[in-house]
């Protein structure tokens, strides 16, 4: 083989190898920034620490301020009546703690509280029937919430407006992740896995 041959076949490999390094740098900077483009990130308005509730020096369950009406609805956020009865003065030294004592159990303003799992209007979720009924501990879905000393932030999709709790999958949405989400595949699954039969209306109102 001439000189010229085996330099235009260097040339040309050299060409393919800088395309499959462009190609692969594009794929992984699209699979890792993407993501971060779709999903908006909401700060909650102050930090809120579970474990400082639910430790062992105040030892609250997570009824204690999550509770369910008569009918076994679920009430949702505590108002700011609830914290009222513990947070009449400061605890503490944190600026959110001050925060919440004068900016809003003093003047009696609830806390707009960002809901990370907001589900549409054409769902309808008992957490009675899986909490009194089923007897499902809360942290079989809500993953060691009660444990967390910091709020994070909730990331809600540019596009659909749901959140990524919703959705189940971390940001770099890795093939990998188990889903832990709360789609209707998740409930479907959890039900069969049950034995639970299922039917449209059950969810869907």
């Amino acid at each position: 083989m001439n000189r010229d041959k085996e330099g235009e076949l260097i040339v040309k490999d050299h060409g393919k190898l800088m395309f499959l390094t462009g190609i692969t740098v594009i794929l992984l900077f699209g699979w890792i920034t993407f993501p971060y483009v779709i999903y908006r990130p909401v700060n909650q308005p102050i930090q809120f620490s579970h474990f400082a509730h639910t430790g062992d020096n105040v030892g609250l369950k997570c009824g204690s301020c999550h509770t369910f009406d008569k009918d076994g609805r679920f009430n949702g956020i505590p108002t700011i009546e609830k914290c009222r009865s513990c947070h009449s003065k400061p605890m503490g030294i944190s600026k959110d703690e001050a925060r919440l004592v004068n900016e809003y159990v003093m003047p009696g303003r609830e806390i707009p509280w960002i809901i990370y799992s907001m589900q549409p209007q054409s769902v309808f979720f008992s957490h009675s029937t899986h909490v009194k009924l089923a007897g499902m501990d809360c942290q079989t879905c809500h993953f060691g919430q009660a444990y967390t000393r910091k709020l994070r932030p909730a990331y809600f999709s540019r596009i659909s407006g749901y959140g990524l709790d919703v959705f189940g999958k971390d940001l770099l949405n890795f093939p990998s992740t188990p889903s832990r989400g709360m789609r209707m595949d998740d409930c479907s699954n959890c039900h069969h896995e049950r034995g639970v039969q299922e039917s449209c209306i059950d969810c869907h109102k």
